[in-house]
């Protein structure tokens, strides 16, 4: 059975996210091989630098883009958040997790 490679960010946020996704298709099919790739982005690179002055939010998300693109990943996790409003040509948005209270940061 192929691996599957889930790319996202490096940050904890990005790690438990793609851990959450994982565990999601592991409950579909228990056997699946899949595997995290941690890409550092342009927006994690840059960081003593406003992103309104680099190019917004899509920064964190366009490097793994590339990859997804490349063949280099299969799957991409990302915070909705970071996600331009037009997604690339090649590319979908194929899956949403169950959003979590947004009052937790409280």
């Amino acid at each position: 059975m192929k691996t599957i490679r889930i790319g996202t960010r490096g940050s904890k946020l990005a790690l438990a996210q793609a851990e959450i996704v994982i565990s999601l298709m592991k409950n579909i099919k228990a056997d699946l091989d899949i595997e995290i790739q941690e890409i550092h982005t342009t927006g994690d690179r840059l960081v003593d630098v406003s992103l309104d002055e680099i190019g917004g939010k899509g920064l964190f998300v366009k490097d793994i883009e590339m990859h997804l693109l490349k063949g280099d990943i299969d799957v991409a996790v990302h915070s909705l958040k970071d996600m331009p409003t037009e997604i690339p040509e090649g590319l979908d948005l194929a899956a949403f997790v169950k959003r979590d209270d947004p009052r937790d940061m409280l």
